[in-house]
């Protein structure tokens, strides 16, 4: 029987499960492996000698650690839950509305001077001020009369018609919205107001509800 042997050095090191228990070496043993021909038949054998326990249990643990990673990945996304729409409405100004939530109390006309709190978003979705605090839930309401002198025009055709406890959704467009820096409602920090203000130019979505008719 034919014997040649060669060795294999593997290229990557060996991963430890925990560093606790299996102590990670940066140095590699050769792994030797003997081809040898049967005499009788003509095929060839491979022997290799005998590998560690330690080693095995760490590529099986490797293994264990990406399996659990892919099927975490390849979970599908929980979907997020769009409320309910009553009713949805387009003004002529371009503003469109939904209503959310239809309110009990007394109901908001032009003029009136009323409280509500609100969530303003760009129209893809992102975040840029609220008057309720996301991480606390407290909130700071606005209080604003019903008038082009004070409030933006797009907001004030949402907010008439409303009862207080509504809650309405609405895509306001540029023309309709922070035409002048002085309208409200517009946050007090620097920060929050100057953010809202670089986007004046492009449609917003409020979404308000109204606490009360003052």
């Amino acid at each position: 029987m034919e014997t040649c042997a060669f060795q294999i050095r593997p290229r990557f090191p060996l991963l430890s499960a925990s560093t606790s228990d299996i102590p990670i070496r940066k140095t590699t043993k050769p792994l030797k492996v003997s081809a040898q021909r049967n005499s009788e038949n003509g095929y060839s054998s491979i022997a290799a000698d005998k590998v560690p326990r330690r080693v095995i249990l760490q590529l099986v643990g490797v293994n264990v650690i990406f399996g659990n990673v892919c099927a975490v990945l390849s979970a599908p996304l929980q979907e997020m839950k769009e409320p309910d729409v009553l009713r949805t409405l387009k003004l002529a100004s371009g503003v469109r509305i939904q209503d959310i939530v239809e309110g009990q109390g007394k109901e908001a006309r032009e003029g009136d001077t009323v409280e509500f709190n609100y969530v303003c978003r760009r129209s893809n979705g992102y975040f840029v001020h609220s008057t309720v605090d996301q991480f606390s839930g407290e909130s700071s309401p606005v209080i604003l009369r019903l008038d082009d002198e004070q409030i933006i025009r797009g907001l004030k055709e949402v907010l008439i018609g409303m009862k207080s406890g509504g809650k309405r959704r609405a895509l306001i467009p540029p023309s309709v919205g922070y035409v002048s820096e002085t309208l409200q409602p517009i946050p007090e920090e620097f920060g929050p107001r100057r953010s809202l203000l670089s986007h004046s130019k492009e449609p917003l979505v409020f979404e308000v509800q109204l606490l009360k008719v003052v």
